[in-house]
């Protein structure tokens, strides 16, 4: 018999020839797949009686089948996969005649589930998790976490921080596939595939699993060249009648500040001639003196221990904790726990 990795990867690659459904019999025995390849003059009683069954589907399929879905475009599913087109519809294609049924109606648009196809897909995303729960049983055994990650976060700090600390975790546990993809929008971190998202901002949505990686608190600054051409915001009325740049990020109302003061959390409305929805663009603004920011700390710490920036009102300030969110708890996953955890040991070391 052979191992079930070897047995796997032997089914895999008949399954891209035209006589799949013939060379590559799959048998499931309890969660593992494994591929009868031997001759049917070798086989025992036993396994000719199991090789008459029909070929079960490839998980790898199913994947495809799933993203293909949730993309509603073959060229989108394949660039995620990271895979070509042309092999994504190939991969359709032995699915369905696998199964031999119909999986999707096709229009020139997007993709409908047919009635097979909807039973496929409940049964689909309930196999692959009992799958990847499966195996990272056997890797927490083991201590040593594999498989696939997606990560988003933001721009700033995805780049300035989420990367170095995933490059850290690559190091430590070389088993792990990760994948960070940094944007200035919200994010649906189920609908888009992904698996874990580390956000800035205390706006945290009720359906998915946050846990706080690290504290922080937006401030408000501008250069010194700036505040000694204007006269300095002595409260928060004054900021009316200066130069705020605005930075629009998320579901976020523009040109809206919400700050903790003495008396509590009080909104400021607030104007400027430049606007952007790039955190490092209104950063560089302030430091050519072109107004006044709200950023956050971790951000502006290097420039206000310089003085290149200066703190304006610092009674006030924005709650902007960075969190971990996930929609799976940690003890479903050693991979995704393996990840958060580090997380919060690397981010404990960023100066607050």
């Amino acid at each position: 018999m052979l191992a079930p990795r070897v047995a796997q990867g032997l089914c895999y690659a008949k399954s891209t020839q035209s006589d799949y459904s013939r060379k590559c019999n799959v048998i499931v025995e309890g969660s593992v797949f494994l591929a009868a390849a031997a001759p049917k003059s070798h086989l025992t009683s036993g396994d000719k009686a199991m090789s008459k069954h029909r070929p079960l589907p490839l998980p790898e399929d199913l994947r495809v089948f799933l993203t293909v879905l949730r993309k509603q475009n073959f060229a989108a599913a394949a660039e995620e996969l990271g895979l070509s087109p042309a092999y994504v519809s190939k991969r359709m294609q032995i699915l369905e005649t696998t199964l031999q049924t119909r999986l999707l109606h096709r229009s020139t648009r997007q993709f409908s589930l047919t009635d097979d196809g909807e039973r496929v897909r409940q049964r689909a995303e309930q196999l692959l998790a009992d799958l990847d729960g499966f195996v990272d049983d056997l890797n927490a055994l083991r201590n040593e976490p594999s498989g696939r990650l997606h990560l988003c976060s933001s721009f700033g700090f995805g780049r300035n921080h989420v990367a170095p600390a995933l490059a850290a975790l690559a190091e430590r546990y070389p088993q792990l596939e990760l994948r960070l993809d940094v944007y200035d929008r919200a994010i649906d971190l189920l609908g888009e595939g992904f698996d874990l998202e580390i956000r800035v901002g205390d706006d945290l949505p009720p359906q998915l699993i946050s846990r706080r990686l690290m504290s922080n608190q937006r401030v408000l600054c501008a250069t010194p060249a700036y505040l000694a051409h204007r006269t300095k915001p002595e409260q928060l009325a004054d900021l009316t009648q200066h130069d705020c740049l605005v930075l629009k990020e998320r579901n976020n109302a523009f040109g809206l500040w919400r700050l903790h003061g003495p008396d509590g959390m009080v909104d400021v409305r607030v104007d400027g001639p430049l606007s952007s929805n790039n955190g490092e663009i209104v950063l560089q603004w302030a430091l050519r003196g072109r107004g006044i920011i709200l950023r956050s700390m971790w951000d502006v710490r290097p420039y206000l221990e310089t003085g290149a920036l200066v703190q304006v009102l610092p009674a006030y300030s924005q709650p902007a904790n960075v969190w971990a969110l996930y929609p799976t708890r940690l003890s479903e996953s050693a991979k995704l726990r393996v990840c958060v955890e580090f997380f919060e040991q690397y981010f404990a070391a960023i100066p607050r």
